[in-house]
């Protein structure tokens, strides 16, 4: 990957509408150049997708949060079903197997407290292997969804 190709994936980040002739400029290559580094880039796996960044708040969920999941054991059939419930779930917005203390980060959207609250007590508390679980509720964001140089 090159410096033209690290470019035109922040341009594509920045603004994934921008037409191809734009980004042909921007870049100083021409239009056939700029089509097929981006479709090469997109059969490569570099760009998986292309997506609209929305604001949860203007989509009714005011509500956000981290939640550091502890599970109870790690066998491979209790982790194959809590993952696949998770996936299940609108709440949760992303989900990351990570070291530390906590086994599992989720970020979770929901309209308000109390509809947090049914996520916890109707959801992720069901799940016979999540031992607990310790919310951080997001104040404000001070930097998200940024393009990667």
């Amino acid at each position: 990957m090159d410096s033209i190709d690290q470019e035109l994936i922040y341009l594509l980040q920045t603004d994934s509408r921008l037409p191809n002739a734009q980004l042909a400029d921007k870049l100083n290559i021409s239009a056939s150049a700029c089509w097929r580094r981006v479709k090469a880039l997109e059969d490569s796996g570099v760009i998986s997708r292309y997506a609209a960044i929305v604001d949860p708040a203007a989509m009714g969920r005011g509500f956000e949060a981290i939640v550091h999941v502890h599970l109870t054991r790690h066998d491979s059939d209790a982790l194959t079903r809590f993952i696949d419930a998770v996936r299940q779930r609108d709440e949760v917005t992303e989900c990351f197997a990570t070291t530390g203390q906590a086994d599992y980060h989720l970020r979770v959207l929901c309209r308000d407290i109390d509809s947090y609250n049914q996520f916890l007590e109707g959801f992720l508390f069901t799940q016979s292997v999540v031992n607990s679980a310790q919310t951080n509720v997001i104040l404000r964001r001070i930097k998200a969804n940024a393009p990667i140089r």
